[in-house]
């Protein structure tokens, strides 16, 4: 198959491009490896067929050393190649699930650790889990310098325990990544484990309830065509893509309206995570993770399976991946596609003739799914008829908790099970959408709602007037969300106008928004300044390509990201814009969520305003009714 820029890496593209790199003697003998990826802002301005350029991570555990591999994959044009070497910070690179399970073998071989463990009855440490988290900001003073992490410590009772639903309290290893060594080990106190169960298998709480049989179908198949990794469903098409550290990426999103194909938006992807804690305790006081830039949101999607993830007329596309050995695999079924109905689209009855005209929304879903140690995290894009586009984040998974004394209540969470506390926590997306709207030259507006004051105009007290201000610079872009003045914002086309004398536009909307509770200057808030604000824009730059910034494990505090980009505060005045959007929601734990997580939504919009004339779902056919009429009867009449 002839490759498009933006389609994801091969298995077979990856190998050949990492056994390139495994040649050079500077590696190593142990090398470890973070992700690979095409060079986007080289790669956009190639024909199909050709080889791509791609960056990869490889480190050298041994040396203290890393480096960023420029390279080129196999194409009509070239064989696979390596252009260039650049030296990385070698504390800076991400960590791997197999960096991962090392650290944690070697915390439970560590001498230390075992003493520990035994402290609170535990003598199997092949039941304990570690989790090597993040550091960034709380490297010990001496130790800034090497690449470290501190363990979370959890004890299963058996194989097939829920592990995370025992937290080992009062236990912090602090260890060295390159090394694999424990080089200190905290201790602030034996707790009584969980005495109860975390397990959420069926059976566990009694017997499973019943639950009648639903089916969906569509025997003449599902709506949507593809073609490679193009995608079409009424009216929209977009390409599929997925990266190392993202995930999922939708590509090239357009809307054929009556044959006209118009663009809306270039690339669409959950750029980061960003997951504070705010809590004290000993044993959480340092949890904060970039789930996408210190892990990788790639290798941690999961496979899907159908009847369990999705129903229906199902159709996935598989991802390849780098693991931390430098071997290539792929995730069966990592990304799935489906149709679904969504209610009422619109719906009018005329009472005077009794007259009634209604239509289904129908929705084309695209979706993939993150596991991240204890939390799951479901990404949806779902495509309409009327020309919306909406993202829902979905959350579940188990509550990542502490322990508590006996006969205390915490102060900074909930009480899920006895001695297990669940602290207060966020989760922030930041979202990177390369917008197009009718053409790449774009406008950024925002909107709100107020008050008409001249009396002479508002005589009776009930005007309100909508009021745009252009937003022309990228400082002037940094913007929060108001929900009671019904803030928005517009991206508007540079040329296109539609049959008002209006330019074309489509309208941002941020449904969750949530401030951040951690004190202006410390750590949590210095990690991630991007959280601020509810939306950034700036001009394209194909070095800007991640809201954290390029390497945020163990960077320094604020020194890369948005908030380094939008300094230069370019004009936005008819450009390429990119919008950074956050979504942030506040998690205040409830029992009802133990022991595992129902699913949390949250999520923003795109919808049309102004992109059309009219509504543009007026071609739909009404659909049948299934009341017992006549065959062939619509639910209009």
């Amino acid at each position: 198959m002839t490759r498009h820029w933006n389609d994801p890496l091969t298995e077979d593209e990856i190998a050949a491009v990492i056994a390139l790199v495994r040649a050079d003697e500077r590696i190593g003998e142990n090398p470890r490896f973070w992700g690979i990826a095409v060079d986007e802002a080289l790669a956009r301005a190639l024909a199909p067929g050709q080889g791509r350029p791609v960056r990869t991570v490889v480190m050298n555990p041994d040396a203290h050393a890393a480096w960023e591999v420029a390279a080129w994959t196999a194409g009509s044009d070239r064989e696979a190649s390596i252009s260039a070497w650049r030296d990385v910070d070698a504390k800076r690179p991400g960590v791997s699930s197999e960096e991962a399970r090392m650290v944690a073998q070697a915390c439970r071989e560590d001498q230390g650790m075992k003493d520990a463990l035994a402290k609170r009855g535990i003598h199997d440490v092949s039941l304990v889990w570690v989790d090597p988290e993040s550091i960034t900001g709380f490297e010990p003073e001496g130790l800034e310098d090497r690449r470290l992490s501190w363990g979370t410590v959890w004890h299963r009772e058996t194989e097939d325990d829920n592990g995370y639903a025992r937290p080992v309290a009062g236990l912090v290893p602090i260890v060295d990544l390159e090394t694999l060594k424990v080089i200190s080990i905290e201790d602030h106190g034996v707790l009584p484990m969980a005495s109860e169960t975390g397990n959420y298998r069926s059976g566990t709480w009694g017997p499973d309830r019943e639950v009648s049989a639903l089916e969906i179908t569509q025997p003449d198949g599902p709506g949507f065509a593809q073609d490679g990794q193009l995608v079409t469903w009424q009216n929209w098409s977009f390409r599929v893509g997925f990266t190392h550290r993202e995930g999922m990426v939708l590509h090239d999103v357009t809307y054929n309206d009556h044959g006209r194909v118009r663009p809306v938006m270039k690339r669409a992807a959950v750029n980061e995570m960003y997951v504070p804690y705010l809590d004290p305790d000993p044993t959480a006081y340092r949890k904060n993770f970039f789930d996408w830039g210190e892990y990788g949101a790639g290798p941690l999607t999961a496979s899907l399976e159908l009847g369990c993830d999705c129903l229906g007329e199902i159709r996935y596309y598989d991802a390849a991946v780098v693991n931390g050995h430098g071997e290539a695999r792929t995730i069966k079924n990592a990304i799935c596609m489906h149709e679904e109905d969504y209610s009422i689209l619109w719906k009018h009855v005329n009472t005077r003739t009794g007259e009634a005209d209604v239509r289904r929304a129908r929705r084309m879903v695209v979706s993939f799914f993150a596991t991240v140690a204890n939390y799951d995290y479901g990404f949806y894009w779902s495509f309409y008829q009327d020309g919306m586009i909406e993202l829902e984040i979905k959350l579940t998974g188990v509550m990542s908790v502490s322990g508590i004394a006996d006969g205390e209540k915490p102060a900074y969470g909930r009480l899920v099970s006895p001695n297990v506390q669940a602290p207060n926590h966020q989760h922030y997306f930041g979202m990177r959408l390369d917008m197009g709207v009718d053409g790449p030259v774009n406008r950024l507006y925002e909107v709100h709602s107020e008050i008409e004051e001249d009396e002479a105009l508002n005589p009776y007290g009930n005007a309100c007037k909508t009021v745009r201000t252009p937003l022309l610079t990228e400082k002037a872009a940094a913007r929060r969300a108001n929900p009671a003045a019904a803030t928005h914002w517009l991206v508007e086309s540079d040329d296109t106008v539609n049959r008002f004398g209006d330019k074309t536009a489509y309208r941002v909307s941020i449904q969750n928004t949530a401030r951040l509770y951690a004190k202006p200057g410390s750590i949590v808030e210095r990690k991630a300044p991007f959280v601020a604000q509810h939306l950034w824009a700036t001009v394209f730059d194909g070095s800007e390509r991640f809201i954290a910034g390029e390497y945020p494990n163990q960077a320094d505090l604020g020194a890369d990201g948005i908030q380094t980009f939008q300094q230069a505060d370019r004009s936005l005045d008819g450009a390429e814009l990119v919008l950074w959007p956050v979504i942030g929601v506040h998690h205040t734990p409830r029992p009802e969520e133990w022991p595992i997580m129902p699913v949390h939504r949250i999520g923003m919009r795109l919808e049309p305003d102004g992109f059309f004339d009219r509504n543009p779902s007026l071609d739909l056919p009404a659909p049948m009714s299934h009341s017992g009429s006549s065959e062939g009867d619509t639910c209009c009449h």
